[in-house]
């Protein structure tokens, strides 16, 4: 798979992008207390034949895995990391919800996330939600033709640290848009220069995972949802962007 998209598969992103936004959006405004993650689940499903597009990861099976992942919209609760299932879940007043969906949008792929507060949170759940969001910012800001990986992770790591959270090290970020997965991967720490050398045209996702607690992350007994080791809350933001001549694009606004 080219890593270098073309100026026409630019604009299919950018079409199917803007289409991601619209459904993750819409699904986070309906996520309430006494609401069912299976709800926001179906309704994400919904939006995307609506939009004439499909959620791609539903079904999508990881390399060395025996099965496809069985929602079409990853719903992470609370100390839930990332790829949290529906498994029957409802939202209880002041609970975090991280969100993550990926789209098909004429056979190219796009990929998001946001994090909601559930009805009224506490001011430190507040704080980690502005902070993981924030660090998506500083993160895409590090991006230009001739950077590397490591000027991302370095301006994410700094950003969440100074605030006093943890950057997650299990999981990172990755190129995007021919698969649901491409090269390179694009970890949420690290050093400027270090790693793949961005250039114009390449199309990533750009995903800190931040905790209230310590960095370490596990996988839990369903096979799929990671959460923190030490039972402390988690947030996570997303945005698919592409290098450009001018810096950088985000796709899925």
């Amino acid at each position: 798979m080219p890593l270098i998209k073309t100026q026409e598969e630019i604009q299919i992103l950018r079409e199917g992008g803007k289409r991601l936004s619209a459904i993750l959006n819409e699904v986070g405004e309906r996520a309430k207390p006494g609401v069912s993650a299976e709800e926001l689940n179906k309704l994400a499903i919904d939006l995307a034949k609506k939009y004439d597009s499909v959620p791609s990861f539903l079904d999508y099976k990881p390399e060395g895995s025996r099965s496809g992942y069985p929602a079409a919209l990853c719903i992470s609760v609370n100390d839930e990391v990332v790829h949290g299932l529906p498994n029957g879940k409802i939202f209880k007043e002041g609970d975090i919800v991280g969100l993550d969906f990926g789209l098909k949008y004429k056979r190219l792929y796009t990929d998001m996330a946001i994090t909601v507060g559930i009805g009224e949170v506490d001011n430190k759940a507040k704080k980690l939600i502005i902070t993981t969001k924030e660090s998506l910012a500083k993160g895409i800001d590090a991006i230009h033709e001739g950077a590397t990986v490591g000027n991302i992770g370095e301006a994410v790591q700094k950003y969440i640290e100074s605030r006093g959270f943890s950057i997650v090290r299990k999981l990172v970020g990755h190129g995007v848009g021919h698969a649901v997965h491409e090269f390179p991967e694009i970890p949420n720490y690290g050093s400027k220069g270090q790693g793949a050398t961005l250039k114009e045209g390449m199309v990533l996702a750009i995903e800190p995972m931040v905790n209230e607690g310590g960095f370490d992350v596990v996988v839990s007994e369903d096979g799929w949802t990671w959460k923190t080791s030490d039972g402390s809350r988690s947030a996570h933001f997303e945005h698919t962007v592409v290098v450009t001549k001018e810096g950088v694009e985000i796709l899925t606004k």
